[in-house]
């Protein structure tokens, strides 16, 4: 490394942000993440053994997984290189192995390819690292925000351990927060700062177990502010709020959290629980998913879940679908809302889904009966050569409009499908059919 280049290394090292300059180098001073790295876990015991295998790290932003990688490397005798997928390619895959050929030739060193966002990789780009994970010439530690079981191949991910990397606690990130604080070389600790108790808890709640939200907002907050006569520089609520600014919802419409969430508003609406499916709603909208899509959410769950016990679910879903075409957002989440409260309340019924699946299993796994032959349509000349609409008998023309009558194919007159709840309307339902047949008695 020349003159040129070691200085702007370090100019680099010195005005780097503040969550990179406060980056653990040993296992002892990383925080989180106990679930993985305490005393009697398996990672923690692999890497102080010198015994590692491939893994991916998976989990939110600033946790800490590439901050674990690089602690792993300095805690083990193994050569270390790193790659991001969001630049590297096949060439620097193939350069990082032909390195790591030459190391366990000579030294007979293995070496770690932590690789930054493997999910950005290609198949292809991911297909090339195969032969060398399954010898063992690399060891691969990857790390994602995104489900690898979604975005990582399958035989790769055979190849790897998958390790959850979990949300900072408050008390951890509180922990790092003082840390940086009181840090005179690589931190704040220079800096004569005094900082409001709420405006800790503000940044903590806010950075939502995001490390390196917790500490730039913190070191911004520090070098806009002005000291005081004596020195001191003030850190309050205002001055933490204004450095956050817009807080993000963490939320890819793409992705896991997309698919968590949707999840998350589907049941609370079928968990008749009103504050949480306005909650889960809001979380959406704010961070911009398409409006469409949850009301064609809403209008399943109003069919499926809600049912007959209240039919104007259904008509209610629809209506706010059609409210969202015609007025866009932000006005949308007005008819949006009216409709996820409604389906929340109404009464639950499941039977006419669960009537369908089993009249499909059926269909699948059973001889598909005839249609008997009064039941066949009989409305062009000819048919009655047939046999078609023989015998078949008008219910309009009995008292109540009901007569009885096989509907179904011989061999399962007595199949039940539909089985009425006593919930909501569905319970007049159930009272009618059980006056009309026996089955429902």
């Amino acid at each position: 490394m020349d003159l040129f280049t070691m200085n702007m290394e370090n100019n680099l090292k010195k005005n780097a942000p503040l969550a990179e300059r406060m980056r653990p180098k040993v296992l002892e001073d990383f925080i989180g993440q106990k679930h993985i790295l305490g005393k009697d876990k398996f990672l923690y015991r692999s890497i102080k053994a010198d015994r590692l295998s491939s893994m991916i790290f998976y989990g939110p932003p600033g946790t800490g997984k590439t901050t674990l990688a690089m602690v792993i490397a300095k805690s083990t005798k193994m050569n270390f290189e790193k790659l991001s997928a969001v630049s590297a390619g096949i060439k620097d895959i193939r350069e990082v192995v032909d390195k790591a050929k030459e190391y366990l030739k000579l030294y007979s060193k293995r070496t770690i390819l932590f690789i930054d966002e493997i999910h950005r990789f290609n198949k292809t780009q991911q297909d090339a690292l195969l032969p060398y994970v399954e010898r063992g010439i690399i060891i691969l530690i990857g790390a994602t925000t995104e489900n690898p079981y979604f975005e990582v191949n399958k035989a790769l991910l055979s190849r790897c351990q998958i390790i959850t990397i979990e949300k900072l606690s408050k008390a951890e990130l509180r922990e790092i927060l003082m840390r940086a604080l009181k840090d005179k070389e690589k931190g704040l600790g220079m800096f004569n700062v005094d900082i409001a108790e709420d405006a800790v808890d503000y940044l903590v709640e806010i950075s939502e177990g995001d490390g390196r939200i917790a500490l730039n907002s913190l070191e911004l907050g520090v070098l806009t502010t002005p000291k005081d006569d004596k020195g001191i520089i003030n850190i309050d609520l205002e001055v933490i709020k204004d450095c956050i600014q817009v807080k993000q919802a963490k939320y890819d419409k793409g992705g896991d959290e997309h698919y968590n969430t949707i999840s998350a508003f589907i049941k609370s609406m079928r968990g008749s629980d009103p504050n949480a499916a306005l909650y889960w709603l809001a979380k959406m909208i704010y961070a911009g998913e398409d409006p469409k899509f949850i009301a064609r959410r809403i209008i399943i769950c109003a069919s499926e879940d809600v049912g007959n016990a209240d039919p104007n679910a259904l008509t209610v879903a629809l209506s706010a679908f059609r409210a969202v075409e015609t007025v866009g957002m932000p006005e949308g989440k007005i008819p949006l809302a009216q409709a996820a409260v409604y389906v929340a309340c109404a009464p639950k019924s499941n039977a006419a889904f669960s009537g369908i699946l089993k009249a499909l299993d059926d269909v699948k796994n059973k001889r598909i009966g005839e249609v008997p032959d009064y039941l066949k349509d009989a409305n062009y000349k000819g048919a009655s050569d047939f046999n078609h609409g023989i015998g078949y008998k008008y219910p309009h023309d009995y008292e109540n409009s009901f007569v009885e009558q096989d509907y179904l194919p011989p061999g399962l007159k007595e199949a039940k499908y539909y089985e009425p709840t006593e919930n909501g309307y569905e319970k007049v339902i159930k009272e009618r059919l059980s006056k009309l047949f026996d089955k429902y008695k």
